[in-house]
């Protein structure tokens, strides 16, 4: 296929709203949202490897802000009970998932909540995050590319996201393979604001090398599942 005609039909793909062109090519559209739990359900399995590879991250943190989301939510379910930590969230369904933690102090933050997300992140759910402050944020992703960085597909969630970069001394994502190098209409911020990016197993080593080169520290999920306590032993307890 010639040069131009792959130029057309970038310019196609752009025109009925699959992809965004970029300079050297094209980025397809994240897939839209879906009710929290039933994304819960699609690739569980690798939602559960991304949330255990991200784990050892919590050794030098004692308050955590898990952002909503369905990879998120893996995480939370996933989190050493005997640990003593203090966790904000914005999601009721993260929020349920910790109830059972006896050592873990739960902040839940407040204002109407938004049915496409399943989370708080209006005004009064921003107002309440600028009053605290996170040694370690699990920020949700709807999209991520190194060309447009980090994407929400609402603008009251992209503005809520940048209050969490700021209130947060580190900032981790947990990103499965159908978010990588696509776009979202609401730009968060630049891929070089995460300190660390939990990958799947089996990305391309040159999605790898690039999101590395931009900042982000890149953890890479185990193929199999380890138990949690193989994990514990990794010096999360």
């Amino acid at each position: 296929m010639s040069e131009d005609a792959i130029r057309r039909d970038l310019r196609a793909l752009a025109a009925e709203g699959k992809c965004k062109r970029v300079y050297g090519g094209g980025l397809p559209i994240s897939p839209e949202g879906v009710p929290l739990e039933q994304r819960l359900l699609n690739d569980s399995k690798e939602k559960r490897a991304l949330a255990l590879a991200a784990l050892p991250l919590l050794s030098e943190a004692s308050t955590v802000f898990l952002d909503s989301g369905s990879t998120n939510l893996a995480l939370a379910r996933e989190m050493p009970p005997d640990r003593s930590l203090t966790i904000a969230t914005n999601s009721i369904s993260i929020a349920s998932a910790l109830l059972d933690r006896k050592n873990f102090k739960v902040i839940v933050l407040g204002g109407e909540i938004d049915r496409e997300t399943g989370a708080a992140i209006g005004l009064s759910a921003i107002r309440e995050a600028e009053r605290l402050s996170f040694d370690l944020c699990f920020l949700g992703t709807c999209a991520i590319s190194m060309s447009l960085g980090i994407g929400a597909f609402v603008l009251a969630d992209a503005e809520f996201k940048r209050t969490l970069l700021a209130r947060s001394n580190r900032t981790a994502a947990l990103v499965t393979m159908d978010k990588v190098e696509t776009r979202a209409p609401f730009q968060v911020a630049a891929l070089a604001v995460l300190d660390h990016i939990v990958l799947e197993n089996g990305t391309s080593e040159e999605i790898v090398s690039t999101f590395s080169n931009a900042g982000p520290k890149v953890i890479i999920a185990q193929s199999q599942v380890a138990s949690r306590s193989t994990q514990l032993r990794a010096g999360i307890s």
